[in-house]
């Protein structure tokens, strides 16, 4: 699993790589507050990119996630995954 440190590189330099165990790790790093705040919009966001690059774990996380979130905040979630998966 790839590990990383928040203050070396850019969220999005680590995200842009594509590679699902990254991705699922960033989500990871969102859902726990890792290297800051939770953000459990964000980390669903990009479990569910992990998932849609073949990270089975992410799929597993990204339930558990969604049972703690608001139907409006999944809808965001989604949407983002949707934009970024789109723009890569």
């Amino acid at each position: 699993m790839a590990y990383f440190d928040a203050g070396i590189m850019d969220f999005n330099d680590i995200a842009s790589t594509g590679n699902a165990e990254t991705l699922f790790e960033l989500g990871m790093m969102y859902a726990t507050g890792r290297n800051g705040a939770a953000d459990i919009v964000a980390a669903h966001k990009w479990l569910n990119i992990a998932a849609f690059r073949g990270c089975q774990p992410a799929k597993a996380v990204r339930e558990e996630l969604a049972a703690e979130m608001s139907r409006e905040e999944i809808a965001r979630a989604q949407r983002e995954a949707r934009e970024w998966i789109t723009r890569h």
